[in-house]
């Protein structure tokens, strides 16, 4: 059977078919659970169907990845660290490809969705380096004759749950580095986008059989709820990442903690970017436009509210509502088209109720209601698609503290630089945040202890986006979990401080020379003599002629 459209023709290039099984374990494909369609947001018609797993799918991928950790935790560092960068090399080969998967299945414009499997790729350059850079650490003990030896250990299994709207940049962040700390990973892609999940992992698991490792290393579910809540009670995963709502990822870190796993939680945003009065108007114009209306409103570090100083307040909306209207909406695979359609039906009628409730605030303006100033209306069409909408609104209103998860920009005044740092931090979520001006003393009060409460704090920037180099993530409702950047290894790895002896040191040394004497190349050899001229020099183990 063909795909529906010939359009959909490409997908066959990535593994990908008309009817296809959404579960990838012990190196076979399967789905005895439900048959889902993978719906095109733009239409709401389907790309193609794919079978989820059930529990016993699940029970059987678990058994084979507990199995093939006892393999891959034993692989030198490095060497798991080359089979990540296949993986990126494997993903680069098909990234025109997986990247309009990601824009056709989830909706959003094509260069953003080259460019979440780009910054998989780049992930997985990143973890390369860092294989050989999982350095532990030598501590002086109080202890006479004895020293401190800390170092990483690899956890097991890391189970990674994403949500839509990222389908895949979210993997790289976490399997990425799980991958090269010794980790196996256990993956459960969005309900609504499995088509990008199985295009994915048939990718991974090619690298995996040529290299010729258990497939089992990479297990992977297509699933809804079932399948999560398997993965947040299953003691055999020590740490759950997951990506959704606080509401949800509230429950998954309360069930996960009962087992006293860890997890790590990225959640809701309510971002905001704070514009001074000596900031630039033009840039700041742009960088609102693309953080509120980028990828539909659907990112997490979306822009959601804007806080003017109120002598540009004006000046600053005008140029605003002007830029708005130059927004291109249609299909996000057209090019020039700057807003695609909202992921589900269920998004859209989200979108309704939430528009609804600051109409009837309206008449109450003056004090908390909003007043829509443009948009926000949905487009009458077969897909998801929203007008772009912003509502000057009072930062004390009830629907200003929650997120909507769609591109409304909730805009709002303030007097002082006090004021303004007061309403950014005065939502229950701490994601991202941002302000424009050009004082120093400004910046510095803002990136300090007494400016945003948020995990990621920018300077003249937007607040969406984010580079693989720093760690992701943010505080309060948003989870306080980290992905990315090189501090994320400590989640995917277990501490050990171990205590050694001076003289259990000497023995294993003196070992290794009789060793090394008999069987190493005389470079090794005298390797081996320099880390014994360097350990005697520094007094950790006594000299020979002693």
């Amino acid at each position: 059977m063909g795909f529906a459209k010939k359009e959909y023709e490409f997908l066959g290039e990535i593994g990908i078919e008309a009817r296809n099984p959404g579960c990838f374990v012990n190196g076979v494909w399967k789905g005895n659970g439900p048959l889902v369609s993978s719906l095109n947001p733009s239409t709401n018609q389907t790309i193609a169907q794919v079978s989820e797993g059930s529990l016993e799918d699940y029970e059987e991928g678990m058994q084979a990845c507990s199995e093939a950790t006892k393999i891959w935790m034993q692989i030198p560092a490095p060497k798991r660290g080359e089979i990540v960068r296949q993986i990126g090399d494997a993903l680069r080969g098909k990234l025109q490809q997986l990247g309009r998967l990601v824009s056709l299945e989830m909706g959003k414009i094509l260069p953003e969705g080259i460019g979440e499997v780009q910054e998989v790729i780049d992930m997985c350059d990143f973890a390369v380096g860092l294989s050989r850079q999982l350095n532990g650490s030598i501590i002086p003990s109080e202890r006479p004759n004895h020293m401190m030896l800390e170092m990483w250990n690899p956890l097991g299994i890391v189970g990674v749950i994403t949500a839509f709207n990222f389908p895949c940049a979210v993997l790289g962040w976490n399997a990425c580095l799980a991958l090269v700390c010794g980790n196996c990973v256990v993956w459960k892609g969005a309900p609504t986008t499995p088509l990008i999940t199985i295009a994915m992992t048939k990718l991974v698991a090619e690298v995996l059989e040529k290299n010729n490792l258990p497939t089992a290393i990479f297990t992977v579910f297509c699933g809804g709820a079932e399948i999560g809540q398997a993965i947040s009670k299953d003691t055999r995963i020590p740490l759950v990442s997951f990506t959704g709502s606080s509401k949800v990822g509230l429950m998954v870190q309360q069930t996960v903690n009962q087992r006293y796993g860890k997890c790590l939680l990225e959640l809701s945003g309510n971002n905001a970017i704070i514009v001074m009065d000596d900031a630039d108007i033009k840039l700041a114009v742009r960088s609102v436009l693309f953080a509120a209306v980028g990828t539909a409103g659907q990112r997490c570090t979306t822009c959601r509210r804007l806080i003017l100083h109120e002598s540009i307040y004006q000046s600053f909306l005008e140029q605003l509502l002007e830029v708005y209207k130059q927004v291109k909406i249609g299909d996000p695979l057209e090019k020039g088209t700057l807003l695609g359609p909202l992921h589900t039906t269920t998004s859209r009628e989200s979108f309704k109720k939430g528009i609804d409730i600051i109409k009837s605030q309206a008449r109450d303006f003056y004090s908390k209601g909003g007043k829509i100033l443009t948009g926000g209306s949905v487009i009458e069409s077969e897909g998801n698609f929203v007008q772009p909408t912003i509502v000057e609104i009072s930062s004390d209103a009830d629907v200003v503290k929650e997120e909507l998860f769609g591109p409304v920009l909730y805009v709002m005044k303030f007097k002082t630089l006090s004021e303004a740092i007061e309403i950014n931090n005065s939502v229950p979520q701490g994601l991202s945040s941002s302000i424009f001006t050009n004082k120093p003393e400004i910046i510095f009060k803002w990136l300090g202890p007494r400016g945003s409460d948020c995990g990621i704090v920018n300077v003249n920037i937007p607040t969406n986006g984010a580079e693989i180099g720093g760690a992701f993530g943010g505080e309060k409702a948003t989870g306080g979990g980290r992905e990315a950047g090189i501090l994320s290894i400590m989640d995917r790895s277990c501490h050990w401080l171990k205590g050694l002896t001076l003289a259990s040191i000497l023995s294993f040394l003196k070992g290794w020379i009789q060793y090394a004497e008999a069987d190493l190349p005389t470079s090794e050899l005298v390797a081996s003599f320099l880390v014994m001229d360097v350990l005697t020099k520094t007094r950790l183990v006594p000299s020979f002629e002693a």
